[in-house]
């Protein structure tokens, strides 16, 4: 019986010895070289690139907070918030986690919670969290300050953000006006 082990696990041994050179003389042998243009062309609208986003390469980023918020949904948003609860609380008076806690930081200076570690990145871009600052950041944190501890990849979908800041929002004593 421990022979034939051998012999299996020899034979796995030597495909994989067999893979491993076939995969060094591929790359000793074929020396690929680029084409200078597509060979396949995708047709798009004038103005913009393949991917939907004007052309130029720099993405469109998000839209306008405020025509979002008069459809905006706290209900909604705090669903979609579970997924910060790893890093952030959410309660009144609760622990800074991996993350500030959020509540009242809607209207409050970026860096509101005293003693937490911000990100030199993030304390730099200074002013307040209004709706607009919200929105670019949850967009975007590592394009909105760049060298960010926040490893978050950023909420794409306008109503989804919408709905966050919309709950984010609701998190206060005295909620801040909508935005006009």
């Amino acid at each position: 019986m421990s022979m034939e082990l051998n012999k299996i696990f020899g034979a796995v041994l030597l495909a994989g010895l067999i893979a491993m050179l076939t995969g060094f003389a591929s790359e000793v042998l074929v020396h690929p070289k680029k084409t200078e243009k597509n060979a396949f062309v995708v047709a798009t609208p004038e103005g913009q690139s393949a991917g939907g986003a004007p052309k130029g390469g720099a993405p469109a980023g998000p839209a306008p907070i405020a025509p979002l918020m008069a459809s905006a949904d706290p209900a909604a948003g705090q669903n979609a918030a579970k997924a910060c609860a790893a890093c952030h609380s959410f309660d009144k008076g609760g622990a800074n986690k991996v993350g500030p806690n959020l509540f009242n930081v809607l209207g409050g200076p970026k860096g509101h919670m005293a003693g937490f570690g911000y990100s030199d990145a993030l304390v730099k871009t200074g002013g307040q969290w209004s709706y607009d600052e919200l929105n670019k950041f949850l967009y975007d944190p590592k394009a909105y300050a760049p060298g960010t501890k926040m490893s978050f990849a950023g909420l794409k979908k306008d109503n989804d953000r919408a709905n966050v800041i919309a709950y984010l929002r609701s998190l206060s004593d005295s909620p801040q006006p909508l935005p006009q």
